[in-house]
């Protein structure tokens, strides 16, 4: 069974997924790491943002896998490294470069074959996997979304405004959602949810509703 949780940047998906993949004892996909791990490596190499075709040629070359909770990049580790604001702010080159997103979605979808997997990102229930049997699109207000960012940034010790990451963040939903391929939207089949009040666990207690619902009723 594959379940997809996509959403906007903030809105909880990837610590409501890994809570959810526990649970139901499935696999774990961190598809939006992927893209952060070819930002972060291209940011290491000094290349030009502009280059679309290397930033795709270096997304070939590269040898990243995701392994449940870890983020390996040629090897190393860096699942601190890639969620860091740097990181954060120049992801977009990636996400938005259609060659590199063709191969990551080949990725992802190896990576899913024959397995029980909670996949989460921008694009899984309608561009990766469009028959999946459970789709979530998990959303919360911009200034929620924008709170939960500033928290995640302090514990990681880095600083920056409410202000800063709100105004970040809302050019980071408009690329998102205007960009031409694998932009964010909802699919037709999904379930909307609305994290605004709710605490983590709920809002897992409530995925698992879903998808254990969705099982049995697909059986």
């Amino acid at each position: 069974m594959i379940v997809t949780i996509d959403g906007p940047a903030g809105a909880g998906k990837s610590s409501a997924a890994r809570a959810l993949a526990k649970r139901l004892q499935f696999a774990f996909l961190d598809t939006g790491a992927m893209y952060r791990a070819v930002a972060l490596a291209a940011l290491r190499r000094g290349l030009d943002w502009n280059d679309a075709a290397a930033l795709a040629d270096l997304a070939q070359q590269l040898n990243i896998e995701v392994r449940q909770y870890h983020t390996y990049l040629d090897g190393q580790d860096v699942s601190d490294d890639i969620r860091s604001h740097e990181v954060t702010s120049v992801t977009h080159y990636a996400a938005n470069n259609p060659a590199v997103r063709e191969h990551l979605v080949a990725l992802q979808r190896q990576a899913a074959h024959q397995l029980d997997i909670v996949t989460e990102g921008r694009d899984q229930g309608t561009v990766v996997f469009p028959h999946a049997e459970c789709k979530i699109f998990l959303v919360a207000s911009a200034e929620e979304r924008a709170r939960r960012r500033v928290r995640d940034l302090e514990a990681r010790g880095e600083k920056l405004s409410l202000e800063e990451v709100l105004a970040d963040q809302n050019r980071r939903d408009a690329r998102d959602a205007e960009r031409d391929v694998g932009p964010l939207v909802a699919a037709d089949d999904a379930t909307i949810v609305d994290s605004d009040g709710m605490s983590h666990d709920e809002v897992v207690d409530y995925l698992e509703e879903l998808v254990r619902a969705r099982r049995t009723g697909n059986k």
